[in-house]
């Protein structure tokens, strides 16, 4: 068998993730307040970058509600990016540096992101603003400061407030039994001791707290209510499995009262705090931020995407001018020309952004423009394809974009995602969303009568009496998924 040597030409395609793209794809998934503390980290990493509105001879800062990220509506074409430490070589095939005054010119000075411009009245409320309350914690402390207590209570005391979790019951995770047993042996008290101290915590504020199981929970409420001693405290104390299933009529056969009688304490127990501490619970709270606005101008939707907050980046002029001069030493200069690099990549990056964003937005108007003018009734089927094809882009940048981005219209505000549902098929050959299902389906069930409530299949023939098509094992999940209990404990007596 004999070898030899052979060349063969090759033409073939191949994606090279660089770091520039792999920025500029990371930028495109962040939310707006993710995207704001990226730009600040930036600011802070890269030299070469400032912010105009920290400078003193800089422009002034902008008002709340004004663009804040300078950008055209349609960007100037980038040069080819060089590599870093790539030197260009002239016509004549002489090495020469990056002509980086030329290279930045198209990006220094830009214009308006997007058309229009929004008033303040369409924007969520200032009253909307979410603030971070005491904890639940915090709050039982303070009030246990007004107790006097000798120095075993007070170990006491600690040791209890230390175990109580954000719903405001008193458990000890690795603890068998009741955890008062543990908490009165680490203290070196009697069982009783700790027990008065427990009683003193459990008339704190929220009802309920200090709890060590739900029914516990329910007799404080029904003791702080002056209701403990007849059939609520009752009910609470005897029969909770059978409320929790709604069983009425069983409670009344087992208590000898009247379903009417039965029904009333029903009542009051329904309007007591299962989970007394989540009012106060140490969660912070969930900020959304719209990335995006949608606001009707006479009888067109105009999109407005939300640049409040984010500072308007440039490079700055002394390193610029620095640079230009050449007068810094080789490793220097390569740092800096790359960090330059940097900066006009994340300013270019950031515009892509807002201008992909922009355009999706518009996109959805167009399918989805029946849900802005008459409500979520009207919401179509729309898969990612159909707005990656109608804006010539692909599925995946349609999905980033899309998730964990909100706007706000005059409809509500929601996640851009919600714009995109399967769909369930109608009488006549249409399609119906199935957001759209889910929202009809949840005022047929707040329209039913309490005492008789509609079951899967009552509810199926409903829909199908509104020309939507839909399994019973449909509704069921749907039922589910909106936090909908069952007809048999939905319904209500008296």
């Amino acid at each position: 068998m004999g070898l030899e040597l052979k060349q063969n030409l090759k033409l073939s395609q191949q994606l090279v993730m660089t770091p520039q793209l792999q920025q500029a794809i990371k930028l495109l998934q962040l939310s707006r307040l993710e995207l704001v503390d990226y730009v600040r980290e930036e600011l802070e990493q890269n030299p070469l970058l400032e912010d105009p509105g920290q400078l003193d001879d800089g422009p002034a800062e902008l008002a709340p509600g004004e663009a804040s990220l300078e950008a055209e509506t349609e960007a100037p074409a980038a040069p080819p990016e060089p590599s870093p430490n790539e030197e260009v070589k002239g016509d004549d095939g002489e090495n020469r540096d990056i002509d980086w005054e030329q290279y930045l010119e198209s990006y220094q000075t830009l214009g308006a992101m997007t058309p229009g411009s929004g008033s303040s009245d369409e924007l969520p409320s200032l009253e909307a603003t979410l603030t971070t309350t005491s904890s639940l914690l915090d709050h039982l402390v303070w009030q246990a400061g007004f107790l006097q207590l000798s120095d075993d209570e007070q170990r006491v005391l600690a040791l209890i407030l230390g175990n109580i979790d954000d719903d405001g019951y008193f458990k000890i995770a690795d603890a068998e039994g009741d955890p008062l047993i543990r908490v009165a042996a680490e203290a070196g008290v009697s069982l009783s001791a700790a027990e008065r101290v427990l009683k003193q915590i459990q008339r704190f504020e929220p009802s309920g707290v200090g709890a060590r199981d739900l029914r516990e929970c329910l007799l404080i409420q029904a003791r702080q209510q002056q209701v403990e001693d007849i059939l609520v405290g009752e009910i609470i104390r005897d029969h909770l499995g059978l409320l929790e299933r709604h069983n009425l009529p069983l409670i009344a056969r087992k208590t000898g009262a009247s379903l009417d009688e039965v029904s009333e304490a029903f009542g009051v127990i329904t309007k007591m705090e299962p989970k007394p501490g989540r009012t106060l619970s140490s969660e912070q709270p969930r900020y959304i931020s719209p990335d995006v606005y949608i606001q009707k101008v006479g009888d067109e939707y105009v999109t407005i995407v939300n640049d409040d907050g984010l500072t308007k980046l440039k490079v700055s002029e002394n390193w610029r001018r620095f640079l230009r001069e050449g007068a810094s030493p080789g490793e220097t200069k390569e740092f800096l020309q790359e960090r330059m690099r940097s900066a006009v990549w994340l300013i270019k990056s950031i515009h892509m952004r807002q201008r992909t964003i922009h355009k999706v937005t518009e996109s959805i108007i167009k399918f989805q423009h029946d849900f802005f003018e008459k409500g979520i009734a009207f919401l179509r089927p729309l898969i990612l394809r159909e707005v990656a094809d109608d804006i010539g882009m692909h599925e995946s940048t349609i999905s980033r974009v899309t998730s964990g981005k909100y706007v706000h219209t005059p409809q509500g505000t929601y996640e851009l995602k919600f714009f995109f549902n399967a769909s369930i098929a109608k009488t006549g050959g249409d399609e119906i969303a199935n957001e759209a299902v889910k929202a009809q389906l949840k005022k047929l069930i707040a329209a039913e009568d309490p005492r008789r409530p509609y079951s899967d299949q009552k509810l199926v023939e409903l829909l199908q009496e509104r020309g939507i098509e839909i399994a019973r094992r449909t509704v069921a999940k749907y039922r589910d998924f909106l936090g909908i209990l069952p007809s048999s404990r939905r319904r209500t007596y008296g």
